[in-house]
């Protein structure tokens, strides 16, 4: 199964795409691991977004799908995948399915977990409040404000996505805000697994 997960920071994608991996045994390709190991490894994609990088640059979309598709080519994402913070805007969305075209794959689905934003900043306020009262560092990003921008930007890309993927027939939504068994089961029923 080729799968997307759509959905804000905090809304539970870790866990159910955990579930999903589990389940299926198929890799999650996360765009920022594999950009950090081809520029670890020093690969041309790699020294290409290293020196994008070092400008202050976004890496390009071109970039990253063709670590994409790099990846997509390797054992054990034959069987299928989880995409992961790719792709985030709608150009993203046709290169991708263009790309996979070309290689005579198509996507399955398009998870997304919908969520209450005003809970989820309650929940990222309660996760700091939490974090601090063990004595850990309570990361940057995780007061209500910036939480908030984040959930905004988040919205603002996901919507079109929701959109284009809805059109096309793939989307599957979830009601992310119950218990994360109850999300797993309704994500395993919208996947017909």
């Amino acid at each position: 199964m080729r799968l997307i997960l759509l959905g804000p920071p905090g809304a539970g994608k870790g866990k159910q795409t955990a579930r999903i991996i589990e389940r299926l045994g198929i890799p999650q390709l996360s765009t920022g691991d594999m950009l950090r190991s081809a520029v670890a490894a020093s690969s041309p994609i790699g020294l290409q977004a290293k020196a994008m990088m070092e400008r202050g640059e976004l890496v390009s979309d071109e970039i990253v799908l063709n670590l994409v598709a790099a990846r997509i080519q390797q054992p054990g994402a034959q069987r299928g995948f989880i995409l992961d913070g790719f792709p985030r805007t709608v150009a993203q969305a046709e290169a991708l399915d263009a790309m996979l075209e070309e290689e005579g794959l198509a996507l399955d689905a398009v998870l997304e977990l919908q969520v209450d934003l005003n809970a989820l900043i309650e929940r990222m306020a309660n996760r700091a409040a939490e974090t601090r009262a063990r004595g850990e560092p309570v990361r940057s990003d995780d007061n209500p404000d910036a939480f908030r921008t984040r959930l905004e930007a988040c919205g603002k890309q996901t919507l079109p996505l929701s959109a284009y993927y809805a059109e096309r027939g793939l989307l599957r939504s979830v009601d992310g805000m119950r218990s994360i068994g109850e999300v797993s089961r309704e994500t395993m029923s919208a996947l017909n697994l």
